[in-house]
């Protein structure tokens, strides 16, 4: 990682490290009677990982060391699918995961995948604080899973390449684009005329690198913490889905802590879940200009071709069937009519 892009979000999250050192320092030495741990696939010094660290030690402080949330980025309690199910087995106690992953479990939870669907943020979060982001997470109650109320950003996808610049929908037609493991990501790009196929994130640079893929989606800030850069020339700025985060944790694991305990970590990390959407937010705007200066080239296609092909295609009539009216209806009331 270069000094520029560590200190770009060391300068966004500077209150908040402040704060953090703080909150560390009075921390009591006693042990706690509650110690979690929370797991998350971003890299360590991520923006996200840096404000899930300042939530852990808010919760240490203000908790008076009764409750110790120790963070584990970086896949280093295992993949996504993996932390997901230690989640429901009680082995791990709270984790940070992406809503592609939980629609295993309950496919509602990827509503907010449906492609071309969020224009902007404003749509974004009026879906996801409102009634159709309540809807989800009582769906995942169904599942032994507690929500916290406000969904941490991931933002919005971007395709990359390494060989051919995309400036438009057609030249998408063929391209090998790798994926999560989720089956809207497979059906929104096998719609556009794609060919997708599904990788670990820990493997892509790698398969991108050797040709295996022609390119793959992901948030900016990814393109430079995974250095993807470096074997994809081209980013075509399609924003394609917006994607967030869930702060989960088992029924029974949180059902150990008494009612205080879990009204404070309801708060702080809806608290931090809100800093963190404005942190990622500043450091994205910054990373286009670093990215531009590592060799990237942007394109801006047009979104109108890929929306019909959606519609023409039965994406849309698809997935509607599959979410159900309900979910389906609290979707368009902040985005459009989609079918």
């Amino acid at each position: 990682m270069s000094h520029l892009t560590r200190r770009t979000i060391l300068k966004g999250a500077a209150a908040g490290l402040a704060a953090a050192g703080a909150f560390s320092l009075a921390t009591p030495s006693r042990a706690a009677e509650f110690s979690f741990k929370l797991g998350a696939d971003w890299p360590s010094d991520h923006p996200s990982s840096v404000q899930a660290r300042i939530a852990c030690d808010r919760v240490r402080t203000e908790s008076g060391g009764r409750l110790d949330i120790q963070f584990f980025p970086n896949n280093q309690l295992g993949g996504d699918t993996d932390m997901l199910s230690q989640v429901r087995q009680g082995a791990l106690e709270m984790m940070l995961i992406p809503t592609g992953v939980l629609s295993t479990l309950s496919p509602v939870a990827a509503i907010n995948n449906v492609g071309m669907a969020f224009d902007n943020y404003d749509q974004v979060w009026n879906a996801m604080d409102g009634a159709l982001g309540a809807m989800v997470r009582n769906e995942l109650t169904k599942f032994g899973l507690v929500t916290m109320d406000r969904i941490w950003d991931n933002g919005f996808r971007q395709l990359t390449t390494g060989s051919k610049q995309v400036n438009d929908f057609k030249d998408v037609q063929g391209l090998k684009i790798r994926v999560p493991v989720s089956p809207i990501f497979i059906s929104l790009w096998k719609a556009f005329g794609a060919s997708p196929a599904s990788a670990n994130i820990n493997e892509l640079y790698t398969a991108l690198q050797t040709k295996v893929f022609d390119g793959q989606e992901n948030a900016i800030p990814h393109l430079q913490f995974y250095r993807f850069y470096e074997v994809q020339k081209y980013c075509a700025l399609t924003s394609h889905m917006w994607e967030g985060f869930w702060m989960i944790s088992g029924r029974k694991v949180w059902a150990r802590l008494p009612a205080d305990l879990q009204d404070m970590v309801q708060r702080i990390f809806n608290e931090e879940a809100m800093t963190q959407r404005r942190l990622l937010a500043q450091f994205s705007s910054g990373i286009k200009e670093k990215l531009i200066s590592e060799g990237m080239i942007f394109s801006s296609p047009d979104r109108a071709p890929f929306q019909e092909a959606l519609t023409r295609g039965g994406f849309y009539a698809e997935w509607r069937k599959i979410f159900g009216d309900e979910a389906w209806s609290l979707l368009e009331s902040s985005t459009r009519k989609l079918v």
